[in-house]
Parts: structure tokens; C-alpha cells; sequence
């Protein structure tokens, strides 16, 4: 973007500036009222579905915000242009932690504070530019919305996939609430930052585990997904393959189940060591003499965040329960210990440990000088593992070798012995081949006030009874007192909590619990095809013509979380008969952020309030125009990289869309009729050279707004702008209504408008009506580039000898190797560079350059 600055006021008295003040409102108020982004999704034929993510109304956007939806937008734009019936919604996401506690924060119900945002959310998009289906709105805490969301929940539990169960949670002990493992980061509540504590609680789970292996499997066939996002749900799905064995207890009682993937080493087990959080810990230290010691050493450790129990460095800590396990092929008891670094959520919440050949293991045991034995021996790759002996071992061996100390198996190749091994233990029913994956049950309780009610009862004769799917929605009570004490507010509320079972009519009490926002979030994208349906969740027929989503646009930071959760229902809801897709996401596409030097850290940072680097985009409307705004935006780099906002740089956009208004107004006056054809025969240098510019514009442009590359884009209409601007003020191009220069200037504007509108509405809305056009220009269809018009007859070929230039020649565009090779060889330059010898080497970029290696 140009460094020269001019501020919007100078350029405007000078002439150089545009009246965006004075059409942008008229333009947005025009495409509301005639229906521009208005969607038949019944009569569509050819349709294109293009959705951001379901948006959270908190505060207010800032320009970062507005690449998301600006990108959007220009997809929304184009695909009209296209000829497409593009479906556009927006809703809100509208139940959740942030409106709660701001509400509490500032003395008023979540319910006004949420709406407030949604007004201003709704008033920015306009000032942007946004085109959305206004008709299609929708937000997560209204009654006709959650009522479905309450009906999905009803049919997880039909299905088996709703439980609820005793179970370790994260609690935030400052938003007084249960957190799913994804909402927690650095040990810490993803919303406030507060350390999270461990709690034993009964809550409701969805059962997304009985998916993962689809959920992984299927990742394959989403190739036009980032590689990053698949990779990070491939990562916390975690698939595993391995054996689950069994240590048999000496005293008796239920065995301790182990998952390994490396059952090859079950011979140097050395202690069996159970997670904090595992329930047999509590049985073990019942008679404990020290159980009050240990106890409190327990629940230390659970307070510990599983990524940080993962971390390799964290400091790793246990103690020893006083009891014994068999190890299964040698029959050796082995001591069975507590430590921090087994995590729950892996496998079986048991490992078996095995110093010599575990990172992790290996630690443990130096530190608290447990016994090290060497079970794989490879002198070649390891001469520590020559002796056999652990106490020769300065580090853990993880490569391949021969076992050893492992009886029946001594002699066998590892990998050889891992199948053997596991057969071995199958035969004995010691253990079983498995497969094993990370991904967990999906927490969806939360006792806070704001959030769908779960939709069951609990009856003392019956149980859990669902509340029928007539009587949903189960409605969430105004009159709450939200405050946070540690328990449901909706617990506190006895009008709702009291009520009769559906079964015997009888007193029953209502689940005080409402679900996860994430819940709302995972099917929304099928409520969009029929909002007002009062008695279906969503039309079947339209969801399975219009889905999946065509392009789905918004944050890698929803990879585990949103993106897990809505493929996971999706693919629920299609086994059940609902759906005729089993994945909700076609194309996928995730911006990168924005950032700027915070004042407070000093440090390049995403843009946020609390970092005090916040750009409010009212500003810079006012300012400079919507235009100018979304222009930077996208040019400010590759949309799915990172970028740093500079406030300077904005001054270019505007002098950009100042050339364009400037050029296209001169222009009028000397156009030639619309459809106007070109004569290519009689154009001068100026025209010729603006006619090539236009069509190599038109291709480029088609190109990379197929593939996001918006900010390319825009630098390929900043050339042909400078080529229109080189031919105005040359002499010799002299274009009237009448002349084939006529023509070539009429195509030129009309293609750069065409082109730049979907990024720059407003001022090329404008434009085209100054143009003599009633119909907007988003109801135009793309320009297609002329091949004949940026073919060209030759081109200028570098020669280098040994990497250096020593010539320059002019062939034939369609020359062949052997005939470029010639003329090169045939230049005195390049000949006398050579000494005359043949070259050893002939290195040929066709259409650029001949590179020669001496002899």
C-alpha cells in the first residue's frame, strides 16, 4: 500500500477524494429494501451456501473482527455475481459465561445485555457492508431456537449417547462452573484465566467417544479443510492401537487394567503407577496409615491441568499406595504407585511402567530410585544397552533392538515381539488387542444460569424421566437470582425446579443444569433453511439439498471445540435417519489474526480491549469510508496468515478508491455504448496496452478470488487502475462513443467496477448507477478474460552463463527449448563468456531465462 499520506478532508477539498458519506448509507438501505441478499432456498437451482461461524454478542467488533465477516462478505458478493442463489444468514450465539457474568458485573439480566449487543453487532455489519438475509436471523437464547436444541439432546439420550455419571471435572471456582477439558487452557479458565481446580461431580455427557473413530476416519475426505485444523483434531481424537493387560491384585479385588502401545517391553516393568484420578486410588488407600497425608497429596495433584501433567518438564511426583500387582508374563509383584504424570484421560488411567525404555518412566524412577531394567538390547545403536543392566543407563532407549529379560520372548525383534506378545496374553486372558483414542466424552453440564435447561426430571419412583418432546421447550425463568455460589442459580428458583414426573405424575424435580454453549453452536447451521418452523428442528429437505455448508469461514481456534462438536451431531443426526451428509462443512476456510503493538505489553499482539490495541472500525468509517476499510483489510496480506494493522497504510486504500472514483467520473463522458464490441486491428499503443491490462486483469482477478487470495486480487486491479490512469493522460488515446478507443475505456471501467465490487461495494454500487445502469452491478456477471487479447507474439529471454547475465534476446513466444538454446549459443556476447566450448550444462525456464554451465 502507498506510504504517502493525505488525509481524506485535504483530498476531498482538492478534488482527489470521494463523497463516500453521501451514498454509503443510501446503498445499504437500497439492498435491504430491494432484497439483494434475500435467499429462495426453496426455488434455488443453483445454490451455494456460504456461513461465518455463529458469532458470540459481546462488546463491540473491532476491525480485527471484520476480517472474518468482510471475507465473507466478498464470497457472498461474488457468488451472486456468479449467478448463484446464495444463502447469507447470521445469528447469534447467544447463551454463555461472558453475557453471565457481565450481566453480573454490571447489574443487569443477561438477557438485556445480549440483546444490547446484538443491536450493535447488527448496526456495525450495516456499516461494513455486510450482506446478510436479515429474514433467516436467529439467536441461541430465544425459546423457538433452544426448544430444538432440548429436542437434540432428548434424541442423544433415546440413543444411549446422554449420560449422566459420576465423574473428575474442571471447575472453575471464579465462574462457579464445570469446564470441558477444551475450555481449559495452561491450566487455567479459558474466559477468566483463573487456575482450575479437580471435582468430583455427577454431570451430563454426550458420549462423542462412540464417534471417534468416524470423526478421524472421515477427516480424510475433508481436502479442502485447512491441513492445520485436521491435523489438530487428528491430534486430540488420538487414535492408538495397542493391548489393554491385566495386573492381577495378590489381596484380591478387581485387576488393574493397563493400555500400552508398547507391550514388547512387558518384561521391564518395574512399578504399575495409577493416575490421582483414578477410582481405584481411593480403595487403595482406605486402610492406609497415612491416609490423610496421601490424600491431600491426591488431590494436589488433581488440581494439576492435564496439559500440564502432560508437559515432559513438569516436575513429576507421586508416592507409593503399599500395594502389589502381578506383572502377566513373569509373575514378578511390582509396587503400584500415584503419580502426576498419568493423566485420566488417557487410555485406562493405569500405565505400566517401564524405566529403561519410557522418557517419562525413566524420570520417575531416578527420582525415587526404582529399579531400571533393561529389556531391549542394541549395542549397535545404544552401547549402553550392551550390559543389560539398567544401572548402566544414563537416559531411557527408545530404538529397536533384541529383547531380553522377557522369558518366553528373550531373542525376538521388538517389533516382531509386539504381535507375539500380544497373542501370548490373549491365550492366557491376560489381555486383549485394542484400540484406544484421546478424544473424551463431551461434558456438557455447566451450573450457571444462562444456557438451555436440560430438558429431563428426576422422580423418585421412575429415575431420570426426559421431558416429553411436547412439552418442550422446558423455558428458562427470568426471574433468577444469577449470582454465582457454587451451585446451579436455577437450583435456587423453586417455582422451576418443582414439578411432576411425566410418568406418574407424581413430584419430581427438574435437572437445574443448563448445557454448554458449544451445544447451541453444533447444529445451527441447519436451523438457517427454516428459522420459524415451530414444529421441526429443521426441513429435511432443504438441509439435505443445501448442506453441506459450500463455504464455512472463521477461527482456527475453533478446530477442537465448535468444529469437533458440530461434525459430531451432524453425523449423529444423519445415523438417525435425519440427515442424507454425514460431514456439516464442505469448504473450510480459517483467517489468520489481526494484530498490533500493544501499549500495555509493548509486544505485537491480538487485537483485544484488555490489550488496549483495539481499533474501533466506526472510526475509520467515519474517516475514510466502508470502502476504505474493507479494502485494507484485505489487502493488509495472504487472508489466512497473520497480519499487522498499521493505521497509516489505511491512507492508501483511500487514495486507491479516490483514483477509481476520479477516473470512472472523467471517464463517462467519452465511452462507448455498453456491449460495445473491440476492434483489436486499430488500436494505438495506449489502447492496446489498456485493452491487454483489462484482460490480464480479468484473469488474474477470477483466479484468485477463487482461491481467498483477496489481497492479490486487489493489487492486480491497483495495476490496471495506473494503466486506465496512463492511458487518460496520454495524448494519443483519445476515446469517444463512437471509436474503438471508446470501446476498450468502456470495458476497462466496467471491469475494474465488476471486478472491485465485491471487495468495494458502496463507491462501485455508486459508480455503476453514474454509469446509466438501474440494475445493480451485483446482479452482472463476471467478466471473462479474451485469450486473444493477452496472447502475446514474443517474449524477452534472459541468458545468463555460469548465473550471471550476458544477454538479452527476443524469441518467438512459442519457441521450443532447442530453439531458444540456439539462439543463445548463437549470441557473440554469450559465446565470448563460453571461450568458445561447448556448455557443460543447459538450464532452460521457457519464457524467461536460458541459464549455460561452462565446460
Amino acid at each position: 500500500m502507498e506510504s504517502k499520506t493525505e488525509s481524506p478532508k485535504e483530498g476531498a477539498e482538492a478534488g482527489r477524494g470521494y463523497p463516500f458519506r453521501e451514498f454509503e448509507p443510501k446503498w445499504t438501505a437500497a439492498w435491504e429494501a430491494g432484497g439483494l441478499f434475500r435467499c429462495d432456498a426453496e426455488k434455488a437451482v443453483r445454490k451455494y451456501y456460504c456461513l461465518n461461524m455463529f458469532p458470540y454478542p459481546s462488546g463491540d467488533l473491532h476491525v480485527g473482527h471484520g476480517r472474518n465477516y468482510i471475507l465473507g462478505d466478498v464470497v457472498v458478493r461474488r457468488k451472486l455475481m456468479e449467478g448463484y442463489e446464495v444463502l447469507a444468514p447470521m445469528g447469534w450465539d447467544a447463551f454463555g459465561l461472558p453475557a453471565e457474568n457481565a450481566a453480573i458485573e454490571k447489574g443487569i439480566h443477561p438477557r438485556e445485555w445480549t440483546v444490547r449487543n446484538i443491536r450493535k453487532f447488527k448496526d456495525q455489519f450495516r456499516e461494513w457492508g455486510i450482506g446478510l438475509d436479515w429474514s433467516r436471523e436467529i439467536a441461541a437464547c430465544h425459546p423457538g431456537y433452544y426448544k430444538w436444541t432440548q429436542w437434540i439432546f432428548l434424541q442423544l439420550l433415546k440413543a444411549g449417547l446422554a449420560e449422566k455419571r459420576e465423574a473428575p471435572v474442571n471447575w472453575c471456582p471464579s465462574c462457579a462452573t464445570v469446564l470441558a477439558n477444551e475450555q481449559v487452557v495452561d491450566g487455567a479458565c479459558e474466559r477468566c484465566g483463573t487456575p482450575v481446580k479437580q471435582k468430583q461431580l455427577s454431570q451430563w455427557f454426550f458420549k462423542t467417544t462412540a464417534y471417534a473413530a468416524a470423526l478421524l476416519d472421515d477427516l480424510d475426505g475433508l481436502d479442502t479443510w485447512p491441513e492445520r485444523v485436521r491435523t489438530m483434531q487428528r491430534n486430540w481424537i488420538g487414535r492408538s492401537e495397542g493391548v489393554t493387560l491385566r495386573f492381577v491384585r495378590p489381596e484380591g479385588g478387581a485387576p488393574i487394567e493397563c493400555f500400552t502401545t508398547r507391550i514388547d517391553t512387558l518384561g521391564g516393568v518395574t512399578y504399575v503407577v495409577l493416575s490421582p484420578e483414578h477410582p481405584l486410588v481411593a480403595e487403595l488407600l482406605r486402610d492406609h496409615p497415612q491416609r490423610t497425608r496421601l490424600q491431600g497429596e491426591v488431590d494436589a495433584m488433581r488440581d494439576q491441568r492435564t496439559a500440564r501433567q502432560a508437559d515432559p518438564d513438569l516436575e513429576k511426583v507421586g508416592f507409593d499406595t503399599g500395594h502389589t500387582a502381578v506383572n502377566p508374563l513373569n509373575g514378578e509383584p511390582v509396587p503400584v504407585w500415584v503419580a502426576n504424570y498419568v493423566l485420566m484421560e488417557y487410555g485406562t488411567g493405569a500405565v505400566m511402567a517401564v524405566p529403561a525404555h519410557d522418557d517419562r518412566d525413566f524420570a520417575f524412577a531416578t527420582r525415587y530410585r526404582l529399579p531400571i531394567r533393561v529389556v531391549i538390547r542394541n549395542a549397535q545403536e545404544d552401547p549402553e544397552t550392551a550390559s543389560g543392566r539398567g544401572e548402566d543407563l544414563t537416559a531411557a532407549y527408545l530404538g529397536p533392538g533384541t529383547l531380553i529379560h522377557s522369558g518366553p520372548m528373550d531373542g525376538l525383534d521388538n517389533e516382531a515381539a509386539k504381535q507375539a506378545m500380544g497373542d501370548w496374553l490373549a491365550e492366557r486372558g491376560a489381555g486383549d488387542f485394542a484400540v484406544t483414542y484421546r478424544l473424551r466424552d463431551w461434558l456438557i453440564s455447566r451450573q450457571r444460569y444462562w444456557g438451555a435447561p436440560i430438558p429431563v426430571v428426576y422422580c423418585d419412583a421412575h429415575g431420570i424421566v426426559p421431558v416429553p418432546e411436547a412439552d418442550l421447550p422446558v423455558l428458562l425463568p427470568d426471574d433468577v437470582d444469577f449470582r454465582p455460589k457454587g451451585d446451579s442459580p436455577l437450583a435456587r428458583h423453586q417455582a422451576f425446579v418443582h414439578t411432576v414426573c411425566p410418568v406418574c405424575g407424581g413430584p419430581a424435580r427438574r435437572e437445574t443444569d443448563t448445557m454448554d454453549t458449544f451445544v447451541d453452536s453444533s447444529w445451527y447451521f441447519l436451523r438457517y433453511l427454516s428459522p420459524r418452523d415451530e414444529t421441526r428442528a429443521f426441513d429435511r429437505d432443504l438441509v439435505n439439498r443445501w448442506l453441506p455448508v459450500d463455504q464455512y469461514i472463521g477461527g482456527v481456534e475453533h478446530a477442537i471445540l465448535h468444529l469437533l462438536y458440530a461434525r459430531f451431531i451432524t453425523k449423529f443426526l444423519a445415523d438417525q435417519g435425519h440427515l442424507s451428509f454425514r460431514e456439516p462443512f464442505a469448504r473450510l476456510f480459517t483467517q489468520g489474526m489481526i494484530t498490533k503493538q500493544s501499549p500495555t505489553t509493548g509486544r505485537l499482539e491480538k487485537m483485544s480491549k484488555s490489550k488496549g490495541n483495539a481499533i474501533a472500525p466506526r472510526d475509520l468509517i467515519e474517516k475514510y469510508g466502508a470502502d476504505t476499510v474493507r479494502i485494507y483489510t484485505l489487502f493488509i496480506g495472504p487472508p489466512d496468515k497473520d497480519a499487522e494493522w498499521d493505521d497509516r497504510a489505511v491512507e492508501g486504500a483511500y487514495r486507491f478508491l479516490s483514483r477509481v472514483w476520479r477516473h470512472t467520473r472523467q471517464s463517462a463522458g467519452t465511452l462507448a455504448p455498453s456491449g460495445t464490441p473491440v476492434d483489436h486491428a486499430g488500436l494505438g499503443e495506449a489502447a492496446a496496452a489498456l485493452h491487454r491490462k483489462t484482460h490480464e486483469t480479468i484473469e488474474r482477478v477470477n483466479a484468485d478470488l477463487g482461491r481467498f487470495h483477496m489481497n492479490t486480487a486487489i493489487a492486480a486491479l491497483m495495476e490496471l487502475s495506473n494503466q486506465l490512469s496512463l492511458a487518460l493522460q496520454d495524448e494519443t488515446f483519445r476515446p469517444a462513443p463512437g471509436n474503438a478507443e471508446g470501446a476498450v475505456l468502456r470495458q476497462a471501467v466496467e471491469s475494474l467496477l465488476i471486478l472491485l465490487a465485491p471487495m468495494a461495494p458502496f463507491i462501485t454500487e455508486e459508480l455503476w448507477a453514474g454509469l446509466g445502469y438501474r440494475e445493480s452491478v451485483f446482479r452482472r456477471p463476471v467478466p471473462v478474460h479474451d485469450p486473444e487479447a493477452i496472447r502475446v507474439d514474443s517474449v524477452t529471454i534472459v541468458v545468463q552463463v555460469g548465473g550471471k547475465v550476458r544477454g538479452r534476446l527476443t524469441v518467438p513466444a512459442a519457441a521450443g527449448e532447442d530453439e531458444v538454446t540456439a539462439l543463445a549459443l548463437a549470441d557473440a556476447n554469450v559465446q565470448r563468456h563460453l571461450g568458445g566450448k561447448e556448455p557443460r550444462k543447459v538450464i532452460v525456464v521457457p519464457g524467461k531465462l536460458v541459464n549455460l554451465v561452462a565446460g
